[in-house]
């Protein structure tokens, strides 16, 4: 199989670089179905749906995940082989399998923005061969992800935190969560349309601001594993906890939960 998007060497070493690349367009042909089923899930959402608004609070932050065998227009994204096919050029992998999908709305009027973080160290899983697409559904200005270039690079991972109360998620040998701006952090950003995707490795430190604009930005992720992955056991649950996966130290996923969606032929 060959990617249908082509995926310059430019782009390439840029990922490589940086840890993140601006992807015009690759979700364009979902996004009417995906906004379908983003109204879908805000109205029935599953066991891992979250409110990261505190009580009082203006606006509304929502998020969910692992719902792609509830939701048609999930799987049908994470399986397009064009979308696969350039996870699978980016990560320089022969395989490719489907982690998981994450929905992220930000109601008009939410401040709050989503905090600095690392995703690679609440997951069970370890290896550089890893990428996420983050795809508003929505013209995002201001609202935009924010990303700290090169930091999928860094030796030691930033602490995970749980994003409402900010305590840790884990104890452990972290760094402590930096200030960008303040730090003088080379942070990459883009405007960007409808369908348009920001790749970025796991390991890349990432954020966004508050939606203060009067529409609703709604994104959605895609989270994928390439042929270095293996499961590592963490100090405790994870996120997403995937109960029961039934996995030692050093296993690849198992197929039947995180179905292989790309194969380099």
């Amino acid at each position: 199989m060959t990617a249908a998007m082509p995926v310059t060497s430019d782009l390439a070493d840029d990922f490589a670089r940086d840890g993140a690349v601006i992807l015009r367009g690759l979700f364009a042909d979902h996004v009417p179905a995906l906004r379908d089923a983003v109204t879908a899930n805000l109205a029935d959402p599953g066991p891992h749906a979250g409110e990261n608004t505190a009580l009082g609070e203006a606006g509304r932050f929502f998020e969910d995940y692992v719902n792609w065998h509830r939701f048609p227009a999930f799987e049908a994204a994470a399986r397009d082989p064009v979308i696969a096919g350039t996870a699978a050029a980016l990560m320089a992998s022969q395989r490719v399998q489907l982690f998981h999908e994450h929905v992220l709305v930000k109601e008009p009027g939410t401040a709050r923005p989503t905090p600095w973080h690392q995703d690679a160290p609440y997951y069970f899983v370890d290896g550089r061969q890893t990428v996420s697409f983050w795809v508003p559904l929505d013209p995002v200005r201001d609202a935009t992800l924010r990303l700290v270039a090169g930091s999928h690079l860094w030796e030691k991972p930033v602490l995970p935190t749980r994003w409402l109360s900010q305590e840790a998620f884990f104890a452990g040998d972290y760094r402590p969560i930096p200030d960008p701006d303040a730090e003088g952090m080379r942070v990459v950003e883009w405007k960007m349309e409808p369908g348009d995707a920001v790749a970025f490795s796991f390991n890349t430190l990432h954020g966004a601001r508050g939606n203060v604009a009067g529409a609703r930005r709604r994104a959605f992720s895609l989270r994928y594993v390439g042929d270095d992955a293996r499961y590592v056991e963490r100090p405790g649950p994870t996120s997403p906890p995937f109960p029961g996966h039934g996995h030692a130290p050093g296993d690849r996923l198992r197929d039947d939960w995180f179905p292989t969606v790309w194969r380099t032929t």
